[in-house]
């Protein structure tokens, strides 16, 4: 679980070593406020994949017979799907983050918002895009069970556009294809 004491007395410090007195009065609370912002937008640390995958495993197997479960020409897109994360590497904010999500159901499919909830509860933790996209891959297949998933992402990196290189309109392009969609045309076109 997230420490937000130690959080605290870490930026404290922090604002000691870069020059500040963390006893002024417009950062005298910063620590706090900062504890507080880490622990939700850090909450996705606290749960595995699996334990994701139970929070929003809500399935609907109603209106799906064995003729639409084994139709291959059906697929559940989901697009532009907002959401934020921040990079391991600098702890810098991945922000305009869109996903699109999409499976092949398998005789269930999972509820839209819970498709959005997993996005959101994975972008929560420090990480790389790359394992954004195949942890949201993973999780969509253990609760739909379907193997054919996609996760495409689409972000912009503050690393990237507001210190070093300060490349301001850069973004970066993701895509994790399992099954299906690593191969078929029509289900890549599904994906633009």
């Amino acid at each position: 679980m997230i420490d937000e004491r130690a959080i605290e007395e870490h930026i404290r410090g922090i604002l000691i070593a870069l020059g500040d007195d963390p006893e002024r009065e417009g950062i005298k609370d910063t620590p706090k406020r900062v504890a507080k912002m880490y622990s939700e937008v850090f909450e996705g640390m606290n749960y595995t994949n699996h334990e994701i995958a139970e929070m929003f495993g809500k399935t609907f197997e109603e209106g799906f017979d064995e003729e639409m479960a084994s139709d291959p020409g059906r697929v559940v897109v989901m697009k532009d799907i907002d959401m934020f994360s921040y990079c391991e590497h600098h702890m810098a904010l991945m922000y305009d983050m869109k996903a699109t999500v999409a499976y092949v159901p398998g005789g269930k499919v999972i509820g839209l918002s819970k498709i959005a909830r997993v996005c959101d509860m994975v972008g929560r933790r420090l990480q790389l895009q790359e394992k954004i996209g195949r942890d949201i891959a993973d999780i969509i297949s253990e609760i739909t069970g379907s193997e054919d998933v996609a996760v495409t992402l689409e972000a912009c990196h503050s690393c990237v556009t507001a210190r070093g290189i300060k490349k301001t309109n850069t973004k970066t392009y993701t895509a994790e294809l399992r099954g299906r969609f690593r191969a078929d045309p029509l289900l890549q076109f599904c994906l633009k």
